[in-house]
C-alpha cells in the first residue's frame, strides 16, 4: 500500500468520506449505483482492450467479431446497445469499443439531453467514425429521441429555423459515427429507437471466478497486496458486480490498513465485511431487515410492501426498488398474488425453522397457484 491510499477521513457534503472519496457513511457499501466521487477510482480500474475484459464472455465475443469485421471493412460497426443492471460495466465497454476502433469517444447521458437542440449540438460536431456513448438511454426527451432516429439510421439532422408557419428545416449532413447506448431498463426504450441498434449485447450478473480475476487485477493496479483467500471472500459477497467487489476491496483495504495488517486476508475480509454490514451472502443491513420482518413480524408472508416497509421503517419504493430485486434474484423471497412471501432459503438464512407448506396452506397464507412454490 502507498501513502496515497491513507484512509484518512474528511467532512464532505454527504457525511463522512474517506481520502479517496470513494465511500460516503450514508450510502449503501452494496449499492450497484456508482457514486460521483467514485468515478476518478473506476477510471483507473477500467481495462483498456476486449482482451483485458472479464466475463460476459458470449458478449465480448459477438462484440469483438463485429468490431473486428468493421475494421477490415474500414467503416464504422453498427451501432451497439448495452442493457442490464448497473454495476456490470457497460461503460467500460463503451470505452473499450473506442479503443479497439482508435477513434475518440463523446460522453453524455439521457437525462442530459433533454432538448433536440442539446443533441444537435452535439451531433454536429461529431468527427467522422467518433463514439457517441448515450449512458441511461431510455431517459432522453421524445423529441431528441426522434432527431437521434434519422442521425442513426441517415446520418443526418433536420435543424429547424425560425417558428411557426414561417419555419423552415434545414437538412444537415453528418459524417459516419457509431452510438453506444446504455440501460438499465431497456424495456423502456422505444422499439423504432431499439431497432437501430444493429448490436444489442444484454450483460447478466458475474460468477465468482470471474469476480476473483478481476478483483487480483484491481488489487495489483491499486498496490494492494491480497490473498487468494481474501479475494475469494470479498468476491463472494459481492452480488455478482464488479463495482460492488471493488468497492469492497478498497473497504477491505482500509481496514487492513487501520488495523496494521499489510496484506487482505481471510481475517481482514472476514471483519471488515462484517463491520460494513455485508453478510456471507451479499445481503446488508436493509437486506436483512426486511427479511427479518418478513419471516418473524408476518410469518413468511404473503403480505403487500407497503406494510413490508412500515416493519422495517423505510419508504415503499426504498424496499421495492432497493432490497426487493436482489432478495428475489437470490431466492429469498417471491411475488405472489397476494404479496411477498419468504422462500425456505430465507429461514435457513435466518437460521430459522420454517413452517410446514401444509400449515401455510391451511392458514389461507397461500393461494392454490402459490402452492409448490416454497420449499417444505
Amino acid at each position: 500500500m502507498t501513502a496515497s491510499d491513507d484512509p484518512t477521513e474528511t467532512d464532505g457534503p454527504g457525511g463522512p468520506t474517506w481520502a479517496d472519496g470513494s465511500w460516503e457513511a450514508t450510502a449503501r457499501v452494496v449499492d450497484p449505483s456508482g457514486l460521483d466521487r467514485e468515478r476518478q477510482v473506476e477510471a483507473a480500474l477500467r481495462p483498456r482492450r476486449l482482451a483485458e475484459f472479464p466475463g460476459q464472455t458470449r458478449v465480448r465475443d459477438q462484440l469483438a467479431l463485429v468490431l473486428e469485421a468493421a475494421r477490415r471493412r474500414g467503416t464504422p460497426p453498427d451501432h451497439v446497445l448495452l442493457s442490464g443492471p448497473p454495476g456490470l460495466g457497460k461503460t467500460t465497454l463503451a470505452m473499450i469499443i473506442a479503443a479497439e476502433l482508435e477513434q475518440p469517444i463523446r460522453v453524455t447521458s439521457g437525462p442530459a439531453i433533454q432538448h433536440a437542440g442539446d443533441l444537435a449540438s452535439i451531433l454536429s460536431s461529431l468527427a467522422e467514425g467518433e463514439v457517441l456513448f448515450l449512458d441511461e438511454i431510455h431517459r432522453m426527451s421524445r423529441a431528441a429521441e426522434e432527431m437521434l432516429y434519422l442521425a442513426m439510421e441517415d446520418f443526418r439532422v433536420d435543424i429547424v429555423v425560425g417558428k411557426g408557419p414561417g419555419a423552415t428545416a434545414i437538412p444537415l449532413e453528418l459524417p459516419p459515427f457509431t452510438v453506444v447506448g446504455a440501460t438499465t431498463r431497456s424495456g423502456l426504450l422505444p422499439a423504432p429507437l431499439r431497432d437501430r441498434f444493429g448490436f444489442t449485447g444484454h450483460l447478466d450478473f458475474y460468477e465468482t471466478a470471474d469476480l476473483v480475476t478481476i478483483l487480483r487485477r484491481s488489487a495489483r493496479l491499486l498496490d494492494v497486496r491480497a490473498e487468494d483467500a481474501g479475494i475469494e471472500e470479498i468476491a463472494k459477497r459481492s452480488r455478482g458486480t464488479p463495482r460492488i467487489a471493488n468497492r469492497l476491496l478498497r473497504r477491505v483495504r482500509d481496514w487492513a490498513q487501520i488495523h496494521g495488517q499489510d496484506v487482505v486476508d481471510l481475517d481482514a475480509a472476514h471483519e471488515a465485511l462484517a463491520l460494513f454490514d455485508v453478510d456471507v451472502r451479499g445481503l446488508d443491513r436493509l437486506d436483512r431487515a426486511v427479511l427479518d420482518a418478513l419471516c418473524r413480524r408476518f410469518g413468511g408472508g404473503p403480505v403487500g410492501v407497503a406494510n413490508l416497509a412500515v416493519a422495517v421503517g423505510e419508504e415503499a419504493d426504498t424496499v421495492e426498488t432497493v432490497a426487493e430485486p436482489f432478495l428475489v434474484r437470490e431466492g429469498l423471497i417471491v411475488r405472489t398474488s397476494r404479496g411477498r412471501a419468504a422462500t425456505a432459503l430465507a429461514w435457513e438464512h435466518l437460521g430459522l425453522a420454517p413452517p410446514s407448506q401444509a400449515a401455510a396452506y391451511q392458514a389461507s397464507l397461500l393461494t392454490p397457484d402459490d402452492v409448490g412454490r416454497f420449499g417444505t
